[in-house]
């Protein structure tokens, strides 16, 4: 048996990074891990071939070679799916879609033959067989009502990828998070109680990847990595010791919540481990808007305090932020940007708060009467349900501060501000061949022919003063900045512009999606960093993997 795995092309977002990626020769930010993972699951004799439409063209030689295809993703991919379940079923090809989007929205994918919800592990052999039946009938398996257990989950088929062509490279330690956030989907797709992996199966993937030559950043795409801190203590000596043993081969990055502030010997673990940077849903300053959320882990330590300690730990802090909630007024738009042009933060990712399906935040809207549409994942356009604040104040506000925060002056000051008061990194790894050929490269777009070449210049010469580590992260910086910015001014103000303009024609959102889950719900979705490019998370720097194919989870974690 023939098996396609095919991953659908992102739209161009934040997360995705893609101006930055062209200029260090990149394709992607991150692999499919979440297709890669069930590559591994599939019966040995089944032969596997893997194409993401992120690096490559789906050709038809592909679809003539195949007996079945899978095919997954988040609901910003939903027109790509589409086209690749057209192309399948064109080819008369038996086509599975999986991961967030069929998980909490199975109607949008009627033209599937399976549609399949929830993980994959310990339920391959459904899967298999509804593929393998007398094709031309259309079948959704539910999620199943228990968790797999992460040590059944194999190493993933690392070899399928090509990795020159990927920022990043992604493994998965966890599931779960023992938080219990409104807007959050991740506590409804993986459940409360964090489930680990062996630390043996780590090294084991650690060493896939290590074995395939590759070096570099690797991002453990957990939606929250200390969500076990007793695992994770266990796990981190385990770590450094192998980074030890390898010549430190990579850098790591993950996701956690800001209750990592607390514990200085996890901190120290993580850097000590090759950990540089970590991103936290810190959300707002707004103690009400937090209760709202019942965000209880970050009412528990000033967030401001707890920035500046991980930050003086050794780890950079990427941070996601919402506004929007029912308690924020007009006034929140000046309390976020007072209290981002305080923070070290150079990536901080912005969003309006979206109801993701079956989220607490999505049944309480639909039992008020409040919710207007299901999201589509355009986190640039009106909100999904009817706001407390006046529509057009919370998006011209947003806009205004999308604006301030991407403006190559306030975005290079945060970065400034990184630097200087980042504490002690890790044992610094050797630079890689690619990485050189990306600081060359990066020298020549950035500090040679882009107009923000002196903000780049005095940012590499503070950098330089720190170390070679501060002069990659500072490259880095760089890199990102050029998407972000040129992203927010030819992406996210026109579309917030046609947005306002939209409520000013009187023109009404579309209601329709809601009918499929007024009887209730699906349960959830599934990681990354995108099921909505809202309530902004990372991915790339997105994410991947976890779960079934998903590629990210949504929903900011912790």
């Amino acid at each position: 048996m023939n098996a396609l795995l095919v991953y659908p092309r992102f739209p161009v977002t934040y997360w995705g990074f893609q101006y930055g990626l062209r200029l260090i020769g990149k394709r992607a930010a991150l692999p499919p891990l979440g297709l890669i993972t069930v590559a591994a699951l599939l019966p040995r004799d089944w032969h596997v071939r893997l194409v993401d439409l992120n690096v490559e063209a789906l050709g038809d030689d592909d679809l003539r070679w195949a007996d079945v295809v899978l095919t997954g993703g988040l609901l910003i991919q939903v027109e790509s799916l589409r086209e690749v379940i057209a192309r399948a079923r064109a080819f008369q090809r038996p086509v599975a879609v999986g991961g967030p989007a069929s998980t909490t929205s199975p109607d949008l994918f009627g033209d599937a033959d399976v549609v399949f919800q929830g993980e994959a592990e310990g339920r391959i052999d459904d899967l298999v067989r509804a593929l393998t039946r007398r094709p031309g009938r259309h079948l959704v398996l539910a999620a199943a009502t228990t968790f797999p257990d992460m040590t059944r989950v194999p190493v993933p088929r690392f070899e399928l990828l090509d990795l020159a062509e990927y920022a990043s490279v992604s493994v998965q330690y966890s599931r779960g998070c023992p938080h219990q956030c409104e807007f959050c989907d991740i506590i409804e797709m993986f459940g409360r109680k964090p489930r680990v992996k062996t630390s043996d199966q780590v090294v084991d993937e650690l060493e896939a990847i290590h074995r395939l030559g590759y070096k570099g950043t690797l991002f453990f795409v957990d939606d929250n990595f200390i969500g076990n801190k007793p695992a994770v203590k266990r796990l981190l000596p385990i770590l450094r010791n192998w980074q030890r043993r390898r010549g430190h081969p990579f850098e790591f990055y993950t996701e956690a919540s800001i209750d990592l502030a607390a514990d200085p010997e996890l901190m120290r673990g993580m850097v000590d481990a090759g950990f540089s940077s970590v991103f936290l849903g810190i959300e707002t300053p707004s103690v009400k808007a937090l209760e709202e959320a019942k965000k209880l882990q970050n009412l528990r330590l000033d967030s401001s305090a707890a920035i500046e300690r991980i930050t003086r730990a050794g780890l950079e802090v990427m941070g996601g932020f919402i506004v929007g909630f029912d308690s924020d007024g007009p006034d929140i738009f000046s309390l976020q940007r007072e209290f981002l042009a305080r923070q070290p933060i150079p990536l901080a990712m912005m969003g309006i708060l979206t109801a993701m399906p079956g989220t607490a935040l999505w049944r309480r809207l639909r039992a008020e009467g409040r919710l207007r549409q299901r999201s589509n994942g355009d986190q640039f356009s009106r909100p999904n349900f009817t706001p407390v604040m006046d529509e057009r104040v919370l998006l011209r506000g947003y806009a205004a501060l999308l604006k301030w925060l991407y403006s190559p002056q306030a975005y290079y000051s945060r970065c400034e501000a990184y630097l200087r008061r980042v504490g002690s990194t890790s044992e610094t790894r050797s630079s890689t061949l690619g990485e050189v050929r990306a600081l060359l490269r990066t020298i020549w777009h950035v500090g040679v022919l882009s107009p923000r070449r002196r903000l780049f210049w005095r940012l590499m010469i503070k950098a330089m003063r720190r170390g070679r580590t501060h002069v990659r992260r500072a490259v880095a910086h760089a890199v990102q900045g050029e998407h972000l910015i040129r992203y927010t001014r030819e992406h996210v103000v026109p579309r917030m512009e046609r947005a306002l303009a939209e409520i000013d024609a009187g023109t009404e959102s579309d209601p329709r999606g809601l009918e499929s889950d007024r009887g209730g719900s699906p349960a959830g979705t599934s990681s990354v960093r995108l099921q909505a490019a809202g309530n902004l998370r990372p991915p790339v720097v997105p994410q991947a993997g976890a779960g079934w194919w998903s590629n990210l989870s949504t929903g900011v974690n912790g």
